[in-house]
């Protein structure tokens, strides 16, 4: 049977979890829903403890001065699904809690002139960002998905991987996110974080767009997109409009935040913005007023009473279903 758990879930694991590895370079994308084998040491008896308590992670910026305020209480937010008003039972300021982050590198073709600058700010931002109760892992997609570095808290590790992207091929950014989620974060807890280097064009997928969407909410995800198709140092002189407009949504929908670099030093601002957004969020948790577990999608909204305040968060999550 497939372990699946829905992104509504905060699961507590007894036992041993073993988790599935991404297929190697050329290896095929297994069919969406078809049945994978528990992997040895793993029982479909495992026992678990399922609390539905959606958490939803938003940032806070002055619009003004584009800071992070991080000195809200949890009686400045007010939250609804579904335009109904929700109880925030759990809120933290998240400026300490342990992040899980994963990088999708694109290395098809049109990245070999920029790899170079890919590479060096990189390995730059895991150095800065990484402590020790810290996971980051690196995968990269152009035809096919390969993890390249599994969870691990040492940057060293993260630098040795990053060197050895080499580009070929095409883009498959779609699998690449939704294998990701699916087959690994899906299974984590806490604060979560996709961070994306591409030009947003994806020609080899066999997924599309909004299975690679679901996919992100499930897993709580949020992804951070930098975008390597602008003009300037990163420009590739190709019309694409159609791969920012696809970066930009799948950083909307789930909270995060795109970037369009056109030179290396704000390739690295980019990595630095998403170092000081994850160490500068609020966790709000409410336990739905809608009991069904239907599968269906649900619509977030959070306000504050300033009006002077940018709110980043996931625009909905999916109800767990039986």
């Amino acid at each position: 049977m497939l372990l699946r758990f829905t992104g509504l879930s905060v699961l507590f694991i007894l036992g041993c979890l073993l988790t599935v590895g991404l297929p190697r370079k050329g290896s095929m994308v297994p069919p969406l829903g078809a049945q994978t084998p528990l992997p040895s040491g793993i029982s479909d008896q495992t026992y678990r403890v399922s609390v539905d308590l959606v958490n939803v992670l938003c940032s806070v910026l002055d619009r003004k001065t584009n800071f992070f305020v991080t000195n809200l209480a949890r009686e400045d937010f007010t939250l609804y699904e579904d335009g109904q008003p929700q109880e925030i039972i759990n809120f933290a300021r998240e400026t300490d809690m342990p992040l899980t982050l994963a990088m999708l590198v694109d290395t098809s073709d049109s990245v070999s002139p920029k790899l170079q600058f890919i590479q060096d700010t990189a390995t730059s931002f895991f150095q800065t960002v990484l402590r020790d109760r810290d996971r980051a892992m690196l995968v990269e997609f152009d035809s096919s998905v390969t993890l390249l570095q599994d969870f691990t808290n040492d940057p060293n590790k993260m630098a040795r991987q990053i060197r050895k992207l080499q580009a070929a091929g095409g883009t498959a950014l779609y699998d690449a996110i939704a294998m990701t989620c699916d087959e690994k974060l899906i299974r984590e807890t806490g604060r979560k974080a996709i961070i994306i280097v591409s030009d947003g064009e994806d020609f080899s997928s066999r997924t599309d767009m909004r299975h690679a969407l679901e996919m992100a909410l499930r897993a709580e995800s949020t992804i951070f997109p930098i975008s390597i198709s602008k003009g300037g140092l990163f420009g590739t002189g190709d019309d694409t409009e159609e791969g920012d407009r696809i970066l930009r949504q799948l950083a909307q929908e789930t909270g995060g935040k795109v970037f369009f670099p056109v030179q290396v030093e704000e390739l690295d601002e980019a990595f630095r913005q998403i170092n000081q957004e994850l160490r500068s969020q609020y966790n709000l948790g409410y336990i739905s007023s809608n009991p069904r577990r239907d599968g269906s999608y649900r619509k977030i909204e959070i306000k504050v009473a300033e009006g002077n305040l940018k709110l980043n968060y996931r625009k909905g999550y999916y109800a767990p279903s039986n």
